[in-house]
């Protein structure tokens, strides 16, 4: 007899299809804006803004990369843990954090409202002009690789750390 605690992981699923080589010229578009979006925002708080996108879109595979790449980059299990609960948990970040993750939030889930006055004069309270359109591209784009991902079913659980940078 097999206890709870000795049984198999399920399996894992394959993916639906192998987009970026198949679209290659998209993939590569994606890659050039990403790096483009991601200029001159601190690294720590963009991953922090990647994981929350990706819960909020249910990426797997964009979880695991960027809680890994987050934990590589010296971010904390607590913190990283907490962000699904950042509205009981706010403690845990700086008040321009608080605002990237809320704007994080109002950006992706556009079909519950549009982003509103408040959240956009809070996150422009926090950031300088240009570091708010830069973050405002970065929440774009991983939005779109969230989409890529889900749709797709790109398998979480292989990706390592910096992989892709």
């Amino acid at each position: 007899m097999t206890t709870a605690h000795e049984a198999p992981y399920a399996p894992e699923h394959s993916p639906r299809l192998d987009w970026a080589q198949l679209a290659p010229e998209v993939y590569k578009a994606m890659v050039r804006l990403d790096a483009a979006a991601r200029k001159g925002l601190d690294p720590t708080l963009l991953e922090l803004v990647k994981i929350r996108a990706s819960q909020l879109n249910h990426c797997a595979f964009c979880l695991d990369m960027h809680t890994k790449d987050a934990l590589a980059a010296g971010e904390s299990v607590e913190r990283i843990i907490q962000l699904g609960a950042w509205e009981e948990s706010r403690h845990f970040y700086t008040e321009k954090e608080l605002a990237a993750i809320e704007l994080t939030e109002a950006v992706t889930v556009l079909t519950d409202r549009f982003v509103p006055d408040e959240v956009y004069e809070r996150a422009a309270e926090q950031f300088e002009e240009a570091e708010l359109a830069q973050l405002i591209a970065a929440i774009t784009v991983i939005n779109a690789w969230n989409r890529f991902g889900v749709s797709t079913r790109m398998v979480p659980g292989h990706y390592k750390a910096g992989q892709y940078k």
